[in-house]
């Protein structure tokens, strides 16, 4: 992962934390999301957190924002998504 990915991705990472952790009834989302995003066999590879590959979280930011995506996705980025997530895949109780 380039340096400016891993950047991103922390700073996203950070940002997704914030928005979530004052909201319990996101945290379901936010849990499918992460697996969503994941390198599939993520737990076989340094580091050994979910995280996306670099190609495709650059590929993700710069269809949502553009080439010149800096700081985002924002909080209300991560809970308006989050709030989509859960309106379109309903638990099934």
């Amino acid at each position: 992962m380039s340096e400016q990915a891993k950047l991103g991705w922390a700073s996203a990472a950070a940002t997704a934390a914030l928005a979530v952790a004052l909201r319990p009834s996101l945290w379901p989302a936010s849990v499918a999301a992460l697996g969503r995003l994941a390198r599939p066999g993520w737990w076989h590879r340094y580091p050994f957190v979910p995280v996306p590959d670099a190609a495709y979280w650059r590929f993700r930011m710069e269809t949502a924002y553009g080439k010149d995506w800096g700081d985002r996705p924002t909080r209300n980025d991560v809970v308006d998504y989050l709030e989509w997530c859960q309106r379109a895949r309903p638990s099934r109780r």
